[in-house]
């Protein structure tokens, strides 16, 4: 049996991105045996890159691509900074001291109702600032892992497009 749509793919790999600053490459997500990556592949819910580079694999095969940042998750977007004005945060009439610190990752919605989450990068008595980029935009890619499970989507999973039991969503 190989990687092809609708097939339920588990695996370990490491993310790593090379650091702005410093250049070296730092390890920015990844997965144990423990807790492997678990998905229905064919179903775009992984980068269209990543999912080009399994293709065909068997379970034991290993894999090592990177993915350039225009093809991941995009160049970073300086417009996606956005200053807010303070009251927008209120809740009640009060500002949540809490919930308003840097680095916190708030969900908010735009002009459409479309959820994004923004990081707040700055703030002061009037307004915060946060980045709606997505966390990884501005880096390239660096993926390597080893496939280590493979079977048929259930038709239940098919139905629903997202795996079912271990590792996947508990209904």
């Amino acid at each position: 049996m190989t990687i092809q749509d609708n097939k339920v793919v588990s695996l370990t790999y490491e993310l790593e991105v090379d650091d702005l600053e410093t250049g070296n490459r730092m390890v920015a997500d990844k997965s144990e045996e423990d807790h492997p990556l678990v998905f229905l592949f064919g179903q775009g819910q992984l980068l269209p890159l990543f999912e080009q580079n399994i293709k065909g694999m068997k379970i034991g095969d290993t894999f090592a691509f990177s993915v350039p940042a225009v093809e991941g998750y995009g160049d970073y977007d300086d417009s996606a900074m956005v200053e807010m004005a303070i009251e927008t945060f209120q809740v009640d009439g009060e500002i949540d001291n809490e919930m308003l610190q840097i680095g916190n990752v708030l969900p908010m919605m735009d002009n459409e109702g479309n959820r994004l989450d923004g990081r707040i990068v700055e703030m002061d008595e009037k307004s915060v600032t946060m980045d709606f980029n997505h966390p990884l935009a501005g880096y390239d890619l660096h993926f390597k892992g080893t496939v280590t499970g493979l079977r048929d989507a259930s038709a239940e999973e098919l139905a629903h497009g997202h795996v079912h039991g271990d590792g996947g969503v508990e209904h």
